[in-house]
């Protein structure tokens, strides 16, 4: 979606509270008093928990709506503290900066980057890192700067620290676990808490550890699949944002498996990513809300 139609501004509006009577009514009203034309609309109650979700998207009237600082401090005294919200609003022309951290796997990497390239994922990545040197001339070639952090047991801990000095130097908003081959501390897990998303090979629960692929090919599965999920202290259990399966059956080899567990990872991330981006997701508990 373009952020600038006919030199009207493009904002987001993401909220959630407790349902009550009369919350959406005082959120459009809100919104059509200071001139602001919605775009989108998507809410949803969730009945077991009584938790109300939405997403806004409207467009500003020229010389009449006030600024976004203006926006938000008047949204967040008076709709948002009525309701008890949890809110966000943004510009959609702003790019989120988002880190990427890879080992020597390139798919999901060279995925995301050509997706940036090409705009579908509106995004800047001012920073690839990484614990082995493999894909550094992938970002050179897209001009991106390479950090080469390598890790042991004894420099975990440095490491981790350095990675977290990066995110803060670049302002990265988001950090994306592109087949991150490394397990990260509790302690990096709790500071990167609901901006870190993961891929894992397979629609978890599924096979873990070296060869997954090799392991579906030996219990004949017949589907593969991939899990893009949020970074936990609870190793691949973290709240949920997207799953993609595709069948197969008993005439693919292992290497044939791979190729579409490749495929189901790109598609997995890439979605989660961009979900995350457009704040389309929720976290709620273990799980999440997704406007698709």
């Amino acid at each position: 979606m373009s952020a600038m139609i006919e030199g009207k501004n493009i904002y987001l509006l993401k909220a959630n509270c407790k349902g009550a009577i009369g919350t959406v009514s005082r959120l459009t009203t809100y919104l059509a008093q200071r001139h602001c034309y919605i775009m989108e609309l998507a809410q949803f109650d969730e009945i077991e928990t009584g938790n109300f979700y939405v997403r806004c998207v409207f467009s500003t009237t020229p010389g009449i709506t006030p600024k976004l600082e203006e926006l938000r401090t008047e949204f967040g005294q008076g709709v948002a503290e009525r309701d008890g919200m949890e809110w966000e609003m943004h510009d959609t022309l702003a790019l989120p900066k988002v880190l990427i951290m890879v080992s020597k796997y390139d798919h999901c990497l060279d995925d995301l980057l050509y997706r940036q390239r090409t705009g579908e994922i509106k995004m800047e990545i001012p920073a690839i890192v990484s614990n082995h040197p493999d894909l550094k001339r992938l970002a050179d070639w897209y001009e991106i700067p390479f950090y080469h952090l390598p890790i042991t047991p004894e420099t975990k801990q440095e490491q981790e620290r350095q990675v977290l000095d990066l995110i803060e130097e670049t302002g990265a908003e988001l950090v994306v676990l592109a087949r991150y081959m490394q397990i990260l501390s509790s302690n990096l897990c709790e500071e990167l808490a609901g901006r870190a998303i993961n891929i894992h090979h397979s629609f978890l629960p599924g096979f873990k550890g070296a060869k997954p692929y090799h392991q579906a090919f030996e219990r004949g599965v017949k589907l593969i699949g991939a899990t893009a999920h949020y970074v936990t202290t609870d190793l691949d259990e973290g709240p949920i944002i997207e799953q993609v399966v595709e069948r197969v059956d008993h005439t693919y080899s292992p290497a044939q498996l791979a190729a579409v567990g490749r495929d189901a990872e790109n598609m997995a991330l890439s979605r989660a990513v961009r979900y995350h981006l457009e704040h389309r997701v929720f976290p709620n508990g273990n799980k999440t809300v997704v406007f698709r």
